[in-house]
């Protein structure tokens, strides 16, 4: 909710819901953040994209999938139309996303490194699987939304840096609800249309690991490792973050007085991040800009990684002083920033554990902070602690149609 009332407003979401308008049926359902109505495809599509928007969602930690945004906008949307309790949304929240996280588990790291988009390709079976559950449809017609769903499966990589990400996580949703529905309705699919030997898994290049996809269900939650943002960028660069921002008090220097920054990471930092940054999401898988705006501001909420920050002459200059190296001993999402003065000192500041990270989550005050900041953007900063209430109040029962009024305009 927070991610998606903080993106609401960009002219991208606008622009989603403008060319989904006329297409839309009769039934309509609710726009975080918006006024406008769509039926419940557009609305999972819109609310799903926003949701992903600002790389500021939720994050799987061993496969780094976003398993939210594709999964929880068609269930607000089923729910908004059907009466569906909050309980209810919940519960096939946590199942869709335990699916989606464990066919991601059973093809990581190969499927995201060969350039699938995790999040898209594997939140389509999330959302599948979780209107199968809110629908209650029968364990052959789950079967078969996920089958259905193989077919759907969609995104690369190589589009992180521009709206088309968006595209594909807002199809994900869509598209998973759409499965269900034809499930429902007496749609069928091959058995094995995800580890079958032409199935899924295959097609997209790997095979899949059946323990993790299978293994201890009911008993082993991959849903355990999911935990939330603090910052807008993906989550490799936290630990950066982390480490700058730590240094950044500690050395308490004007940042001309800098003469160089080193970060020293994993591999997968420096795929992500050692790039030259010239538009905001550019920014927001940045290793130069995430230390630039640590270092230089002090700070690394929304406004940092926008386009008025990209542009800003003195983050420009200090991205130059900014160099990152490869760490073949550094832990998955940990970082070491070396600062070296103008006058030839150094400090250097490592971090493991990211802050919203597994094993230093955020505290509840934090994400109801968040959850302000993103209702205060979408011009609703009236409704926050209604909505706050409304949420926490969803495994009592509480009313997701009110919810989503609370949120839309």
């Amino acid at each position: 909710m927070a991610c998606a009332l903080e993106a609401a407003s960009d002219p991208a979401i606008a622009a989603a819901a403008a060319v989904l308008a006329p297409f839309s049926g009769p039934a309509r359902t609710r726009l975080i953040g918006r006024g406008e109505r769509l039926d419940a495809m557009g609305a999972a599509f819109v609310n799903a994209a926003a949701a992903n928007f600002l790389d500021y969602d939720d994050t799987h930690f061993p496969t780094a999938i976003h398993p939210t945004a594709p999964v929880a906008p068609p269930l607000l949307a089923l729910a908004e139309q059907h009466g569906h309790s909050g309980e209810e949304v919940l519960h096939a929240l946590i199942l869709g996303l335990e699916v989606e996280c464990r066919i991601g588990h059973a093809v990581s790291p190969g499927h995201y490194a060969r350039g699938w988009h995790i999040t898209s390709t594997c939140g389509v079976f999330g959302a599948a699987a979780a209107c199968a559950k809110l629908l209650r449809l029968t364990a052959d017609q789950t079967e078969a939304a996920l089958g259905l769903a193989a077919s759907q499966s969609a995104g690369v990589v190589e589009n992180l840096p521009t709206a088309a990400k968006n595209v594909s996580v807002g199809g994900a949703a869509r598209h998973g609800l759409f499965c269900a529905l034809l499930a429902q309705a007496g749609y069928t699919a091959a058995p094995g249309a995800i580890e079958g030997r032409l199935g899924w898994a295959r097609a997209m290049g790997d095979e899949a690991d059946l323990d993790l996809m299978l293994g201890d269900l009911g008993e082993r939650w991959e849903t355990a490792d999911v935990a939330f943002k603090p910052y807008p960028a993906g989550f490799v660069f936290h630990a950066e973050i982390d480490a700058c921002l730590a240094l950044h008090d500690r050395l308490t220097i004007a940042p001309d007085q800098i003469a160089e920054v080193v970060v020293r990471g994993d591999q997968l930092l420096l795929d992500r991040g050692d790039r030259e940054t010239v538009t905001n999401r550019d920014a927001r898988v940045s290793i130069p800009h995430a230390a630039a705006v640590a270092l230089v501001r002090g700070r690394a909420g929304v406004a940092e990684f926008e386009q008025a920050a990209v542009d800003d002459p003195a983050l420009w200059a200090f991205r130059a002083k900014v160099r990152a190296e490869h760490d073949p001993a550094a832990p998955p999402a940990s970082a070491s920033v070396t600062v070296i003065t103008t006058d030839g000192r150094s400090e250097t500041a490592t971090v493991t554990d990211a802050r919203g990270g597994p094993a230093n989550p955020l505290p509840d005050t934090d994400l109801e902070a968040k959850l302000r900041d993103g209702a205060r953007a979408a011009g609703l900063e009236d409704r926050a602690d209604d909505i706050i209430a409304r949420v926490w109040g969803l495994d009592g029962g509480a009313d997701i149609a009110g919810l989503m009024r609370a949120a839309a305009k």
